[in-house]
């Protein structure tokens, strides 16, 4: 095709969408028949005798930016009333449905860990079954209909239980609806967050064609549209919530949410989809099944006589991968014995297995994240309390406690196209390195940031509360929260860029929406400890304590030792750095085919 196209001086443009049709049909696609041969002055051409090279204008037009706009139209607008909801939540649970301070934390740290273990629901389908726009408009139906009910609940007073002095006065059919609600809520909107990323990503990364730089690009301006919406919602409806009514900022929620998936939906004829393959847990079971079937055969040592198919029995799902010498183990899978049939379930084929062998080198990334996230859940439920206890006024304004996120929101609004314009272009001419950066290197800074935010946020904690003790009447102001807030922004900022792009760039091609979930699987992960966290601490310190109370017990955060909590998390974020740099510098980055054979050929050539 290119040859074809350099000899009769086609449009560049059309050539490279041919050339990537071409690429993408598969075996029994009816417009990919048998290929005739073209020659052209001395060289000769491969050509589709039912590709059209001139392409309709409409076909030309998919992906680019211009589809990922509605992507960042859902994510903006979706976003306002998530990020209003995270941040008044506990709020909302202490005050309203009166749950204690540990209980209203937990109970909010488990609905964000569910929102995000869900997500991998939303990957799974949308690898395997139906598209990523499918997906997110499915799951989106759910997460609208969740926040109806969220809404009613808070508006009707029959739905609101009595003061009772216990962790949780919700009982009865009041509980059901509400955990009906939360349930619906965070299976809805961890589906959406499943598919979302990798929807927007098949627009600029398909099958690696526009190369690193865009995709980098694209998952900047993501959080980007992300954090413009927190900051409306955390301004616009946190104020609503706070001085208004409950149920007028869930229902702002409810109609921006609904009015991004209809955005959404509309760029359906600008999107590009991959084709479906295999279910991805089947590929991997097949690959643990036969590896252990075969563990007590030797792999050959040259892994070109491991099984491989050629490039027209692949599936249009699937990227050939060379091989690597990591988990020598499951070579075995592709170890094809004498007089055995190639059936998947006695054979895979070495990118099967190196399809494994990536998710493999991916998990102590991924489990390397969560103690960061367990402190991010902090910022969002006893440092929402925290302000509840300081002096909110800035003159005769009286702003809203958990409205405190927009500082390091607006703060990352800037830094995010500083770091796009101005540091990647710098870093790139030092480092050689596309992005300027590499995906676990933004991490790491991540990290970093994260054990200085979680240090600042104990000394900030001891302040607050030996003003509170010494004048009860003049509390500190609750801008002193900036510094905790907007220092962990930058942090999240780094790290979630980088998880994003590094799930979904190593990531096999039928499996990018279930990787790119592992960032949000990182994320549950450090809710769900946080709330294991909150719980022993509180049991041991009981325990040992001369007052015989847990360092997080009751309501009054005057008596109790947050301080000390967040230290010890500043103590355990060192302990995860160290062990994170381990993995990171063991971590080999995939490489395709095409890059491993120019490889090879480079060092021939030099041989």
């Amino acid at each position: 095709m290119e040859i074809l196209c350099k000899s009769y001086h086609l449009c560049p443009a059309i050539c490279n969408y041919a050339c990537m049709y071409q690429n993408f049909q598969g075996p029994d696609n009816p417009t990919r028949t048998k290929s005739v041969q073209v020659g052209v002055g001395d060289e000769t051409a491969e050509v589709d005798k039912n590709v059209d090279i001139s392409l309709s204008s409409a076909s030309m037009k998919k992906g680019g930016y211009r589809a990922c706009m509605f992507v960042f139209g859902l994510a903006s607008l979706e976003n306002i009333g998530f990020v209003a909801n995270m941040s008044t939540m506990v709020l909302y649970f202490s005050y309203v449905l009166y749950f204690s301070l540990s209980t209203s934390a937990n109970t909010l740290t488990n609905f964000m860990g569910s929102v995000c273990l869900l997500s991998l629901i939303g990957g799974f389908i949308s690898d395997t079954y139906i598209n990523r726009l499918y997906t997110c408009l499915i799951f989106g139906s759910m997460e609208v209909v969740a926040l109806v009910m969220v809404t009613i609940q808070a508006y009707s007073k029959n739905l609101h239980p009595d003061p009772c002095g216990k962790s949780s006065c919700v009982e009865g059919g009041k509980a059901l609806f509400l955990y009906t609600s939360m349930f619906l809520l965070a299976l809805g909107a961890g589906g959406v967050k499943g598919a979302l990323p990798a929807l927007g990503g098949d627009q600029l990364y398909w099958n690696g064609i526009d190369g690193g730089k865009a995709l980098a690009s694209y998952f900047n301006w993501y959080l980007l549209s992300t954090i413009l919406g927190g900051i409306i919602g955390v301004t616009g409806v946190v104020w609503v919530n706070m001085n208004k009514s409950w149920y007028w900022g869930f229902f702002i929620g409810t109609m921006t949410a609904l009015l991004g998936f209809i955005v959404l939906a509309i760029g359906k004829p600008f999107y590009r989809f991959p084709p479906h393959g295999n279910s991805p847990l089947l590929k991997i079971a097949q690959v643990i099944v036969v590896s252990i079937r075969n563990r007590h055969l030797t792999p050959p040592v040259s892994p070109d006589e491991l099984y491989e198919i050629s490039e027209k029995e692949r599936d249009p799902s699937e990227e050939k991968i060379p091989h690597t010498d990591q988990f020598r183990f499951l070579d075995k899978a592709a170890i094809l014995c004498d007089g055995t049939n190639a059936d998947p379930w006695k054979v895979c084929t070495v990118t099967q297995v190196e399809e494994v062998k990536v998710l493999t080198r991916m998990l102590p990334i991924l489990f390397s994240t969560i103690i960061m996230n367990t402190c991010m859940a902090q910022l969002q439920t006893f440092s929402v309390q925290q302000g509840y206890f300081m002096d909110p006024y800035i003159g005769s304004f009286k702003f809203p406690t958990a409205s405190i996120p927009v500082i390091p929101l607006f703060f990352m609004s800037f830094l995010i196209p500083s770091y796009q314009f101005v540091f990647v272009p710098f870093a790139r001419k030092i480092t050689g390195h596309p992005t300027g950066i590499t995906q676990l290197q933004r991490v790491g800074v991540g990290l970093v940031l994260s054990i200085i935010s979680m240090s600042i946020a104990g000394l900030i904690e001891v302040k607050r509360r030996n003003r509170s003790i010494e004048d009860p009447l003049h509390p500190i102001s609750l801008f002193w929260l900036s510094f905790q807030y907007g220092i962990f922004g930058i942090a999240d900022m780094f790290t979630v860029v980088g998880l994003l792009e590094f799930f979904y760039k190593e990531a096999p091609l039928g499996m990018r929406s279930l990787s790119t979930s592992f960032t949000w699987l990182s994320l549950s992960f450090g809710y769900f400890l946080s709330t294991i966290f909150v719980n022993i601490i509180n049991s041991v310190t009981r325990r040992i304590a001369p007052s015989k109370q847990g360092w997080l017990h009751g309501k009054n955060l005057n008596s109790n030792k947050l301080n000390l909590f967040y230290w010890f998390l500043a103590v355990l974020s060192c302990l995860n750095l160290a062990n994170y740099v381990f993995w990171a510098s063991w971590y080999k980055y995939k490489i395709k085919d095409s890059e491993f054979k120019t490889e090879a050929k480079s060092t021939n050539g030099q041989n």
